[in-house]
C-alpha cells in the first residue's frame, strides 16, 4: 500500500468518527484550543479543498484554503470535500509521484513533492478525527484502528517526528504546541499525538 493508498485508509478511518457528528453537537469544545466542534470542521473541509487544488495545479491562493461552512451537515461536507480530495491526490499520483504542490498554509508554501504533501494530509486528517473522537466524549476507537494497522501508523508516526518543534514553531497561534512527554508504554498514536502537543487523555470539561 502506497502512500497515497494511506491516506485513503486515514479518511476512511475519519470518516467512521466524523460521519457520526450531529449539528447539535457542533457547539462542543475540542482539544484545539479556542475551536469548538463548528469551526474544527469548517477548518477540516476547508483544507480537503486548499490540498485538492494544490493537487490539481493551484498556485498558493490563500482564498483557496479558507474555512468552508458545514453548517446542517457536517458528515456530508466532511465526506464531499474528502472524496474530492481523494480523487485529486490520485490523479496527481498517476501522472507524477512527485508533482511539486504549492501548500500557502505551510512553512514558507513550498513547493513540497506530493509525497510529503500526502503525508501532511495523512496526519491533518487522523489527528483532526481524533480531535472529533475526543469532544464526542468517545470511546478511543481511532488509535486503536490505526495502531492496529501497522503501515499506517508508521506513516503517522513519521511524519509526526518531522514537525518543526523548536519553540518559534511551537508558539501561540501555531498548528502545534510544545511537545508533551511521550507517555510509558503509548501505542504509536499517542506517541505522535505527545510529539504534536496534544494530550492523548484529553477529555471534554464537565458539563
Amino acid at each position: 500500500m502506497n502512500l497515497v493508498e494511506l491516506h485513503t485508509r486515514a479518511v476512511e478511518l475519519a470518516d467512521g468518527v466524523i460521519g457520526t457528528v450531529q449539528p447539535e453537537q457542533l457547539v462542543l469544545p475540542t482539544p484545539c484550543a479556542g475551536w469548538d466542534l463548528r469551526r474544527l470542521l469548517e477548518h477540516v473541509v476547508g483544507q480537503h479543498r486548499g490540498f485538492a487544488a494544490a493537487a490539481r495545479g493551484a498556485g498558493p491562493d490563500l482564498e483557496l484554503w479558507r474555512d468552508v461552512p458545514v453548517d446542517g451537515d457536517p458528515a456530508g461536507a466532511f465526506r464531499r470535500s474528502a472524496e474530492q480530495l481523494t480523487a485529486a491526490f490520485a490523479e496527481a499520483a498517476a501522472k507524477d509521484a512527485e508533482l511539486p504542490l504549492r501548500l500557502p498554509e505551510i512553512r514558507d508554501g513550498g513547493p513540497f513533492p506530493l509525497s510529503e504533501a500526502v503525508g501532511f494530509h495523512l496526519l491533518d486528517t487522523l489527528v483532526h478525527a481524533w480531535d472529533v473522537e475526543a469532544a464526542l466524549g468517545a470511546p478511543p476507537e481511532l488509535a486503536r484502528a490505526v495502531d492496529g494497522e501497522e503501515r499506517l501508523a508508521a506513516a503517522l508516526l513519521a511524519v509526526a517526528e518531522r514537525v518543526p518543534a523548536a519553540p518559534a514553531d511551537r508558539a501561540p497561534g501555531r498548528a502545534f504546541r510544545a511537545r508533551l512527554e511521550q507517555p510509558g508504554g503509548a501505542g504509536p498514536f499517542d506517541r505522535a499525538l505527545a510529539l504534536l502537543g496534544r494530550d492523548p487523555a484529553w477529555a471534554p470539561p464537565a458539563r
